[in-house]
């Protein structure tokens, strides 16, 4: 099994880490690959370089594993972040666009309806990243934060992005390519055998978080504790709810919208990328209007999706 970390050459805050990992010890050319991407090896890690949108490319787990008879366990995509607030910031997330209607256009990959598999390292890697910016002096200036579940491209095994935000001026930055290559570096075990993340499915409890902003502040405050593992989250643009025609809810089935569906494939998908742990969802409760809480609620208590809250997770 081999883990494989893509990066594309169209975007700066993507070849920046990867150049910045391949400096480190170790790699040597990988297997032959189709023309137009490039790969490097070392150890079970797998450096797999394009050309194209990072979100383009889909499949690239099941085309690795056709094209060289490697298993790919997870998928690991170095990516810019934009923001309207142009703050610098590194983030970590998991991908999916489970709101969205079969009819509907994803604006940036994946397919409607659909939720990666969530990467176990989100959490972990999120205090590593947290931990490696503060020693490399990029923090205050730099924001360390999950984001909530968005964009494609499509995968079939446990995926995470990590990205350097959030304009042109930071996204080529070498001491931001430089932490997000040590946090590989670290993570992925290359440093002392000693990889940070690793799930092993005892049953620990895992964070499926619902409601907030794209930052997810709620969750980001109990995620940043030692030991808390995070799954999928979805902030209020991933929960799209119609408004009941009395303007309140008394049960689920009294309100409309894909935001069932989002809860669903996000759970589901939470579950497989963490064999054997126990999903509880986490509600940003101030995020949501009184008839938007008691239907969401009352969902969950339908599918058996047991509610947390912050010490729960502790």
């Amino acid at each position: 099994m081999v883990v494989l970390v893509v990066a594309t050459a169209s975007d700066p805050a993507s070849i920046g880490p990867a150049a910045a990992f391949l400096a480190m010890p170790g790699w040597s050319p990988g297997p032959p690959i189709p023309e137009g991407m490039e790969s490097f090896a070392n150890g079970n890690v797998r450096l797999l370089k394009h050309e194209r949108s990072i979100i383009a490319e889909d499949d690239l787990d099941r085309r690795w594993q056709e094209a060289t008879g490697e298993v790919v366990s997870e998928v690991i995509f170095l990516s810019k972040h934009t923001a309207v607030s142009n703050r610098p910031a590194l983030t970590v997330h998991p991908i999916g666009v489970p709101h969205l209607r079969e009819d509907e256009t994803p604006p940036q990959g994946g397919r409607p309806g659909w939720a990666a598999l969530t990467n176990p390292r989100i959490g972990p890697w999120l205090r590593l990243l947290q931990k490696v910016a503060a020693d490399q002096g990029l923090v205050p200036e730099f924001e360390i934060t999950l984001e909530a579940t968005h964009h494609g491209p499509l995968t079939s095994t446990p995926t995470m992005f990590v990205e350097i935000g959030s304009t042109e001026e930071y996204w080529g930055r070498q001491d931001a390519a430089q932490a997000i290559a040590l946090v590989l570096w670290k993570g992925l075990g290359l440093e002392d055998g000693n990889a940070v993340g690793t799930w092993l499915g005892n049953g620990e409890k895992v964070l499926l978080g619902i409601g907030g902003g794209h930052y997810a502040p709620r969750h980001m405050d109990i995620v940043v504790k030692d030991g808390v593992w995070v799954g999928h989250l979805l902030s209020g643009y991933s929960l799209p709810m119609e408004v009941p025609p009395q303007g309140s809810a008394k049960s689920s089935g009294d309100v409309g919208g894909m935001w069932k569906h989002s809860i669903k494939v996000s759970y589901e998908a939470t579950k497989a990328g963490f064999p054997g742990g126990e999903v509880i969802a986490h509600l940003d409760q101030k995020s949501f209007k009184g008839w938007q809480k008691n239907a969401i609620t009352s969902y969950l208590q339908e599918q058996n999706i047991k509610i947390g809250k912050p010490n729960d997770f502790l």
